[in-house]
């Protein structure tokens, strides 16, 4: 297995990049999954250029570009909230799924969390991203809880809240 290395975004050509892949990845996989118009909904409010531009500056998220043999193959951002490591994005590419790169990421945003002292990772997932869920609970998150969060335009995530604790616990169970 070739590893990935994350590369953390500190450049405007870094922002492009993320956001080349947020229409890349979310028009070939999430299409199906909330249909057209909340995937260009979400695309252009969500995860633009200026969308990851202010969440860096204004919402001081972290974001990185995972990098395997020298191609870009997705991008993920965290936030660190009090005592936990949010996971807001971890998306890859369609031909980098299934070969161990949601794994590299997870272990190196665990070991970032661990660094900064943080006891758990936490993150929102579609309720109808099956593929998605089973990777996270095979990595040791658990479902704590449903949320449906209206996003402008009409538009709800329909998620589950996941968490995973880094001493092995899972908190709320």
């Amino acid at each position: 297995m070739t590893e990935c290395k994350l590369h953390l975004i500190q450049s405007s050509e870094g922002v492009a990049r993320a956001a080349r892949l947020a229409e890349a990845i979310w028009r070939e996989y999430y299409t199906d999954i909330l249909g057209k118009a909340q995937v260009d909904y979400m695309l252009a409010h969500l995860q633009s250029a200026a969308a990851i531009r202010r969440q860096i500056i204004q919402e001081a998220y972290c974001y990185f570009l995972v990098e395997r043999e020298g191609d870009l193959i997705g991008y993920a951002a965290v936030q660190e909230q009090g005592e936990s490591l949010f996971l807001s994005k971890l998306y890859l590419l369609h031909s980098a799924r299934g070969k161990g790169a949601a794994s590299q990421v997870l272990a190196e945003l665990e070991q970032i969390a661990h660094e900064k002292g943080l006891s758990r990772i936490w993150l929102t997932v579609n309720r109808n991203n099956q593929n998605s869920i089973a990777i996270y609970q095979k990595k040791g998150f658990r479902i704590l809880r449903e949320e449906a969060a209206p996003i402008g335009g009409g538009f709800v995530m329909d998620d589950y809240i996941m968490e995973k604790e880094l001493n092995g616990k899972v908190h709320g169970s």
